[in-house]
């Protein structure tokens, strides 16, 4: 089972709120699964692939509007097979009623017409926006496992005004969401692992989101560690390197000219790199009596370079 199955698992055990939030669970849960039916009057079909799911929001539907949806199982074609259930409302459940309330079908001189906005009147207070964003999760959402190489949540909609009212909710509860275009449909990501853990909790998965703190705690914790070894091996590579070309440089000199013929300064601290010859620039220095600083340790080894240079041109 995916996280994304496991978070909306969680979300269907949730006790039904306020008449208000579930109002705009359902509003938004029907808006972003569903398509529109006109024959023999106006319908609607809500399609998932959560058993759990369905269940769940033909019990709100039931509790909230007083109608019992139709619930089929249609059996998928192809390699996959995967099972879709459907929720039905039809004419004979009163759905002008249910899509009037809504605010899915509305009416504008005198004809009736389908929004295409989620609408002020469905979310108003702070919990109905809530359970509104928990609604377009539910019916069009998903969450990258935490274990991923990288955070993703997103809620896919059917056109750019959706997808700007979706930003505008999450907006309102200090997340930066973004939308892209992607295959026809508009799409709203959250890409930071902390705010993803925000909107979890947001909508109520708030055991799935102690899951998705820790994971990522422990990710992240390996990163740094993993980033930390990169960082000393690298260092350690440049400190072998660095003494390498010191050892060769004096090594030219002692061939040539003889390292008795250094100055007093840089003869010392040719002898301590012979001596020394892994150690870095900082503990190389602490060795001199009196210690040295690694700025002028390594002004030494500059000069002793500019011989060696001479000397090989």
């Amino acid at each position: 089972m995916s996280f994304s199955s496991d978070v909306k698992k969680e979300l269907t055990t949730l006790e039904p709120g306020k008449k208000c939030c579930q109002l705009a669970e359902i509003a938004l849960y029907l808006r972003f699964s569903g398509s529109i039916t006109l024959s023999g009057g106006v319908g609607l079909r809500s399609s998932t692939g959560n058993p759990a799911v369905a269940r769940y929001y033909a019990g709100l539907i039931k509790d909230y509007f007083g109608v019992k949806t139709a619930l089929t199982v249609l059996s998928g074609a192809g390699i996959s097979r995967g099972r879709s259930y459907e929720l039905f409302i039809g004419p004979e459940m009163n759905s002008d009623a249910v899509l009037r309330e809504c605010g899915i079908l509305s009416v504008k001189e005198g004809s009736n017409y389908f929004t295409d906005t989620i609408g002020p009147d469905v979310a108003r207070k702070r919990c109905c926006k809530k359970a509104a964003l928990r609604g377009a999760f539910m019916a069009a959402g998903t969450v990258s496992s935490p274990s991923a190489r990288g955070y993703h949540l997103e809620i896919r909609c059917s056109s750019q005004a959706l997808a700007e009212d979706i930003k505008k909710l999450m907006t309102g509860f200090g997340l930066s969401p973004r939308y892209t275009l992607r295959s026809g449909r508009y799409v709203v990501y959250l890409k930071d692992g902390e705010q993803i853990a925000d909107f979890l909790s947001l909508v109520g998965a708030n055991s799935q989101m102690f899951s998705f703190r820790d994971a990522k705690i422990y990710k992240d914790l390996r990163n740094t560690t993993v980033r930390a070894q990169n960082c000393e091996m690298a260092n350690l590579e440049k400190t072998i390197n660095a003494a390498q070309k010191q050892l060769a440089d004096i090594r030219i000199i002692e061939e040539t000219r003889g390292l008795d013929n250094l100055p007093q300064k840089l003869y010392e601290a040719a002898v301590k790199r012979i001596e020394n010859p892994s150690l870095g620039l900082t503990d190389l220095a602490a060795l001199f009596d009196p210690p040295l600083g690694k700025s002028g340790l390594n002004h030494r080894f500059e000069k002793i370079a500019q011989l060696a240079k001479g000397i090989k041109e």
